[in-house]
């Protein structure tokens, strides 16, 4: 779990054209103004580390930001920040050093490849990438290398453009960037996805190169390559989001807290241009549906692979609808039937296979039914007394 502190909501300097807070931005929920004091007494409340989000969370005055951060250093002994890097200034760096932030950046690739960052004109645009990068390079100069975020789309994800983005990274390998995360695009409109959108098979195929890419790095690992092979070997403990028991109005993984104070979600399932207020009881009425569901209506009935996906995350629900399993599902079931094949040649069983699948996700429906969550490790353990390592 994480707290994401958004201050000033999701206002944002630059228009990232494929971003899933533009419903939000569309619906005209932007915020200007924030109480530190509030945001402070919620983060209390909740009682754990906060990542510093947005939007654009580097719009804040910088003696705001110190504040904070000086604030969190104490009460937490750690912070944490989430940025498209286009602001950061030497000064900011000298906070990240002296309060100890964690500094993730996002941005897509080099040159035109980050262009759908957009920033009002081509050339603004270009101007703004260019900080990016070198805010990610003096970063590392000062020993506090980020970690970095990209979105696969049609302006660097397709079979043309993989090439120049491995060479890319291999270079944030050299520099000492050690974590990667993917992003499949959130799709929230068909405009989105005739203009940004890469095949299913060419996210498959984009994904296939980076794991084979990895091979070649010294620093950087993909998380989402170690997260599908741990769970199909039935370790969940420290996996990414998508791959959990995600309710939209409760989305465990993130608590939100804006700038007055109010707890939020995750707003990736925020469609609808709302940014709902925080349930507090969490529902698995999505994961029992799916399921339940055939596959050719949009659920996951007889898929080997459900315990571990569990529909994937509900902000690619196909249709734009989190009650369905993502519109990714084909990529997924891919990657997950690659990781299989390799784990089998090594001489172990995957959870995919095990002869007890189908009483482990028993177990796991019943947790669900009582309102309950329960670890795939945990539900293992209960049901047959052993991880399935052999």
């Amino acid at each position: 779990m994480s707290i994401e502190l958004r201050p000033l909501g999701i206002k944002c300097n630059i228009m990232c054209q494929y971003c899933y807070q533009n419903p939000m931005r569309d619906s005209g929920n932007v915020a200007n103004h924030y109480n530190m004091e509030s945001m402070k007494s919620a983060i209390r409340e909740i009682d754990e580390p906060f990542v510093l989000f947005g939007g654009e969370p580097l719009l804040m005055p910088i003696d705001d930001l110190e504040h904070l951060w000086a604030w969190g250093l104490k009460k937490y002994g750690q912070n944490a920040c989430q940025t498209n890097a286009t602001l950061i200034t030497e000064q900011h760096i000298n906070l990240f050093k002296k309060y100890q932030v964690k500094v993730g950046v996002s941005v897509d690739g080099p040159g035109e490849m980050n262009d759908t960052r957009w920033a009002g004109s081509l050339k603004k645009t270009r101007e703004l990438s260019l900080k990016t990068h070198q805010a990610i390079e003096r970063l590392c100069q000062a020993s506090i290398p980020p970690s970095i975020i990209i979105t696969l789309h049609k302006g660097n994800g397709t079979a043309d453009k993989l090439q120049l983005l491995g060479k890319w990274i291999k270079h944030l390998d050299d520099i000492g960037i050690s974590k990667v995360r993917l992003h499949i695009l959130e799709i929230d409109s068909p405009e989105n996805r005739e203009m940004f959108a890469i095949s299913k098979q060419e996210n498959v195929d984009a994904y296939l190169f980076f794991l084979k890419l990895e091979n070649e790095l010294e620093n950087i690992r993909f998380d989402v390559f170690d997260d599908m092979r741990r769970l199909l070997m039935g370790d969940d403990n420290q996996t990414g989001c998508v791959w959990n028991t995600c309710d939209p109005y409760t989305t465990k993984a993130v608590k939100g807290v804006e700038g007055f104070g109010q707890q939020s979600n995750c707003g990736r399932t925020n469609k609808d241009g709302i940014d709902f207020i925080k349930s507090q009881t969490p529902g698995y009425e999505r994961q029992l549906a799916l399921y339940q569901v055939p596959q050719a209506y949009n659920g996951c009935k007889d898929c080997r692979f459900f315990m571990m996906c569990k529909g994937n995350c509900p902000g690619t629900g196909a249709s734009s609808d989190w009650r369905n399993r993502s519109e990714y599902c084909h990529v997924w079931f891919q990657l997950f039937e690659h990781f299989e094949q390799d784990l089998i040649k090594q001489g172990k069983q995957p959870l995919s296979i095990h002869p007890k699948r189908q009483e482990i996700e028993q177990r796991l429906l019943t947790s669900w039914q009582s309102g309950v969550e329960e670890s795939i490790a945990s539900a293992i353990n209960n049901s047959i007394g052993v991880l399935c390592s052999s």
